[in-house]
């Protein structure tokens, strides 16, 4: 095992099963869309089977960051928070719980956050409050390319607490930030001070503008969630943009010297939205059909990963953040055990280890409950109950409930009970659609 590894989380928002490259996706009218993040797979492992924690934005993110199932936290029953959480002390990321990035800077790790947060507002909440260093982007859940303001109008760029100004497509102010991170942090990491740099993007999420729009910026920009429908091109051509970031951070990393013992971990907040390509899943953000919840995982670490492997590991998102716990050295709080499970050593060796686990979800959208164990998958929507194999009906489109009564009342029995060990979703809490009539464009 080699030194204590850097570690890059590079999360996407909004992205579809299928719409990389490395995982079957298309090429676009300009060519592949992904051609550096499939070499991220070719030169590391894919996983088939990972999923996140919830198939909308900040439910997701609070797992990620506590390694534990969302649904402890009040914030995280919002689905997902928004606007109406600015100013409040309950829904948000409270700073006396452990994260990812404060076990690993009591481990040593310098900690950076560049990109979106989406777990609760100051002064109550925020990156820096719950263990990161260093924080550079927006709070709320999407913003603008160019201008960087909400769909309410207010500007959202951030450096720590601080309101920054700065002209520029968004996604490559935060490719380029992540860059000059990995610049000014790598002398330290190269003398023994490893840094954890969380790489959120907005990409490829609405409003879907590429850089060549830019020539809309100003007024018009302002109301382009309100204008801009977009279409497959677009959001294309976003997810290329996104890529052409990526691959420029891991150009600096082996500029540094450091792309062999970075652990480079790859993936989406939850399922594609409008112009996703989810095949051959179903469904998409906001469901606990597959297509909402099953999402591209991606691992490189030259001195650990073997090159060009897959695996058919179930995980979830906290479980990645578990393991770059333990690949660092962190030790979860005794009085905040973790839910996620540590894959590192599935890492090691994807074709030799796997295990399995049952991994749970519940919705208040539509009354959605799902419990993936082995093959099997129980899910209930708006009350009708359904039992898939996946592994043979990765569509869901034979239910097999009335086949297997006996294996459908054992997994809603189990489901109930684990139900049972999570706090209750409370009656107030909210629930926005991925995207709503008011902020799209009428047909």
């Amino acid at each position: 095992m080699p030194q204590r590894p850097n570690l890059i989380y590079i999360v996407c928002d909004d992205l579809g099963y299928a719409d990389l490259g490395c995982y079957g996706g298309r090429a676009a009218d300009f060519g592949p869309v992904s051609p550096n993040i499939d070499r991220l797979a070719a030169g590391g492992v894919k996983f088939t089977q990972g999923y996140a924690n919830s198939p909308v934005c900040s439910p997701t993110r609070f797992a990620l960051i506590t390694m534990r199932y969302q649904y402890r936290l009040r914030g995280a029953m919002e689905e997902p928070i928004n606007s109406r959480s600015k100013g409040s002390t309950t829904l948000g990321l409270p700073a006396e719980v452990p994260t990812l990035p404060s076990l690993l800077k009591q481990a040593g790790y310098h900690t950076a956050l560049i990109g979106k947060w989406h777990l609760g507002y100051p002064p109550a909440f925020g990156p820096r409050r719950s263990g990161y260093d260093e924080f550079f982007g927006i709070m709320a859940g999407g913003v603008d390319y160019f201008t960087h303001c909400t769909s309410t109008g207010d500007h959202d760029l951030y450096i720590d607490e601080e309101e920054h100004h700065e002209v520029g497509y968004l996604t490559d102010v935060l490719s380029q930030r992540a860059v000059d991170h990995v610049h000014r942090r790598a002398a330290d990491a190269r003398a023994g001070k490893p840094f954890l740099l969380s790489l959120h993007y907005t990409a490829p999420h609405w409003p879907w503008e590429t850089r060549d729009d830019a020539h809309v910026a100003g007024d018009v920009a302002k109301n382009l969630f309100h204008l801009h429908g977009g279409d497959v091109q677009t959001y294309r051509r976003m997810i290329h943009h996104m890529d052409e970031g990526i691959g420029h951070l891991m150009a600096a990393l082996r500029e540094e010297g450091l792309d062999e013992n970075t652990l480079v971990v790859f993936t989406s907040d939850n399922g594609g939205e409008r112009f996703s390509d989810n095949w051959p899943l179903v469904g998409g953000k906001m469901d606990l059909t597959e297509g909402g919840i099953r999402v591209p995982w991606i691992a490189h670490w030259p001195a650990v990963i073997p090159a060009g492997t897959t695996s058919a590991q179930h995980c979830m998102t906290m479980d990645w953040s578990a393991t770059m716990l333990e690949a660092g050295g962190g030790q979860a709080h005794p009085d905040w055990p973790l839910d996620g499970v540590s894959l590192l050593q599935v890492l090691r060796d994807p074709a030799a280890h796997r295990f399995e686990r049952p991994l749970y979800w519940r919705m208040n959208h539509r009354n959605q409950r799902a419990l993936r164990e082995g093959d099997w998958k129980y899910l209930q929507v708006d009350g009708h109950e359904y039992l898939f194999n996946v592994q043979k009906d990765e569509r869901e489109r034979a239910n097999l409930a009335s086949r297997e009564p006996g294996r459908l009342e054992r997994m809603r029995a189990q489901w109930l009970a684990w139900n049972d060990s999570v706090p209750p979703i409370p009656a107030d809490a909210t629930v926005s659609l991925g995207y709503s009539a008011k902020d799209m464009p009428q047909r």
